[in-house]
This record gives C-alpha cells, sequence and structure tokens, in this order.
C-alpha cells in the first residue's frame, strides 16, 4: 500500500542557502566581498580536490562543494609562487561552486583574486576538516532529500513518531489531543511534512503552523499554552501509521495482529495500523498500545506470534491437554 503525497525532488540548492541554513552548524563564515552566492550545489556531497591541483581533472566533481585541509594548504604552500597560481587557477576554472577553508587556514591575496576572477564563494571554518567533511555531507543529504506531504497528524509518543491519518471527521485532532494528556508531544497537524534521509522519514511542520492544532467546535489551540513547551516536537521520525478506519470496518480489522501491514511513503515502507473508531472506544489509548507493541517488535518480541506459537503447541498431538 503506498501514500498519495506527491513526491518532490530537490535537484540544486544555491551557496547562500546552504550557508544561510547550515552555516551556524558548519561555524561558516564568508570571505568578503561575498561573491558567488547564487552558484548551484547540484550534488548532496563534498570533495577534497588534491588531485586537482597535482593537475588532473579528469573526473573532476564539479557539482560538488569543494574542501581544503591540512593536506592541500600545504601542498599548495611547498609550490613555487608561479606553479601554485597555475594550479589553482586550473582548479578554479573547473567551475565549480565553492570552497571552504577548514582549520582556520586561508590562501593568498592572489589566489583569493582567482576566485573572485572566477566568481566562487570562498567560506571559512575553524573546525577540523573531517569533522567539516562530516557534517557537510550530512547537512547536504538533508537539503537533497525527497519530500512529500501527507494530510493528517503527527506525535511523538514515548520516542515512537505516530502519523494519525483518516477520513475528515474521523477524529484524528481529538485523538492527539487524547496523546497529548498521555504526555505525547506534537509534531504537526493538518499538514505534515516528510522528507527521506537514507532509509528513515523525517516529519514537520510548517513555520508558522507550528504548535497549533486545530480542533472541531473549539478552533485553533496554542499546544505550547496548554501542555507546555515540552508538548511540541519541531521534527520527528517516522515510525508507525496509524489509519481511523469509520465504525462500519469494525469486522474487516485484522484482530490477532498476526499479518502486518505496512505504507509506503516515497521509498520507506512504514508498519501501518488501522483502528475503527466507535463511540466508547478510547482512540489515544489503542493508539499508544500499538506504538509500544512496535517497541517490542523491534526488540524482537512478537506478542501475536508468541500467542500462536501457544495456540498451536496446544494444538499437537503431542499436547497432554
Amino acid at each position: 500500500m503506498a501514500a498519495g503525497g506527491k513526491r518532490k525532488v530537490i535537484k540544486s540548492i544555491t551557496v547562500r542557502d546552504f550557508v544561510e541554513r547550515q552555516g551556524d552548524d558548519l561555524e561558516l563564515t564568508v570571505e568578503e566581498p561575498a561573491i558567488g552566492l547564487d552558484r548551484l550545489i547540484e550534488e548532496p556531497a563534498v570533495n577534497r580536490p588534491g588531485l586537482a591541483l597535482a593537475g588532473f581533472v579528469d573526473y573532476f566533481a564539479k557539482k560538488r562543494v569543494q574542501v581544503f585541509g591540512n593536506s592541500e594548504n600545504s601542498y599548495l604552500e611547498k609550490l613555487p609562487d608561479d606553479l601554485r597560481l597555475e594550479r589553482f587557477t586550473i582548479l578554479c576554472e573547473q567551475d565549480f561552486p565553492c570552497l571552504i577553508l577548514a582549520r582556520g587556514h586561508n590562501i593568498s591575496p592572489t589566489l583569493h583574486e582567482v576566485a573572485r576572477a572566477r566568481n566562487i564563494a570562498v567560506l571559512h571554518s575553524p573546525r577540523q576538516t573531517m569533522s567539516v567533511l562530516n557534517a557537510a555531507t550530512i547537512r547536504l543529504e538533508e537539503e537533497f532529500a525527497p519530500r512529500t506531504t501527507l494530510h493528517g497528524c503527527m506525535v511523538d509518543y514515548r520516542g515512537i513518531g505516530v502519523l494519525i491519518m483518516g477520513k475528515s471527521g474521523s477524529g484524528k485532532s481529538e485523538t492527539a489531543i487524547g496523546l497529548l494528556e498521555k504526555g505525547s508531544a506534537l509534531v504537526a497537524d493538518d499538514v505534515v511534512n516528510l522528507k527521506q534521509v537514507g532509509s528513515e522519514l523525517s516529519a514537520t511542520a510548517k513555520d508558522f503552523a507550528r504548535g497549533y492544532l486545530e480542533m472541531r467546535g473549539i478552533g485553533i489551540i496554542n499546544v505550547a499554552n496548554l501542555y507546555g513547551l515540552s508538548a511540541i516536537r519541531p521534527e520527528k521520525r517516522l515510525d508507525l501509521v496509524v489509519e481511523l478506519k469509520p465504525e462500519t470496518d469494525l469486522n474487516k480489522v485484522d484482530r490477532l495482529g498476526m499479518s502486518q501491514k505496512s505504507l509506503q511513503i516515497l521509498d520507506v515502507k512504514v508498519p501501518l495500523v488501522e483502528i475503527p473508531v466507535a463511540a466508547g472506544r478510547d482512540t489515544a489509548r489503542l493508539i499508544g498500545v500499538a506504538a509500544l507493541n512496535l517497541q517490542l517488535r523491534r526488540i524482537g518480541y512478537d506478542m501475536a506470534d508468541e500467542f500462536n506459537q501457544r495456540l498451536l503447541a496446544q494444538m499437537s498431538p503431542d499436547s497432554n491437554a
């Protein structure tokens, strides 16, 4: 079973977007005068241009952010002035998005002029080279992650990210309130933004709607004002989808839990539980049980399978019963 959200693919981001959104984490500063910030980063990875500095530019990863560490800077410093200028010029002619100088390194004014002539932004970070490489790769993967949106209500229940889905009027928001009263945190209501990083899905709300929840008959409520700041989670991994079904489907839902359903969102299959909504049923509590049951399954304990094995043992001809 697949969800119907439209897939959004990010093909590029500007250097400006990268610096504004990830600059604090990477401790980036832009060399003045700021140039080349509108250049496009087209691959979610970074590159150390050691071979290019040696003069070999075949297969150069020109769509990636370039990073200079101790090795690159030491190599350039040991070259004669003319050769250093020639090699750095060859590098800049590859038209890459930007250059990050790690470990607080700098380059000579002459090399800066070469970068400016090619409209290439030079960024600085005091962090160690490997730290810059690892952090930048992770951040770029997040920036380029495929995205989609789904209609529902997302909460964090005891560390389990639960997306509550269902038809309009099925009680999604009311169920979310019940979970908040049990100590859960609201991630998003109505429109849930999802992005796939690796094999995981991460859920967020739009910035202007974060912390707000709509309830029929009451209107918009501010969750933090009612339940405190701990009742809001800016982002959470999606672990479980719960679909609220009408009461008429009560007898169509799996009663034993032997068949584990899933919902495919982007390229990830997420466990799916269907819960019929009926008068007198505590839907929030049922979702809590489903979330805890998922935790047990993840550590290798399946309650339904255990019961099935005991039942088979009881029916066995060797049983004394």
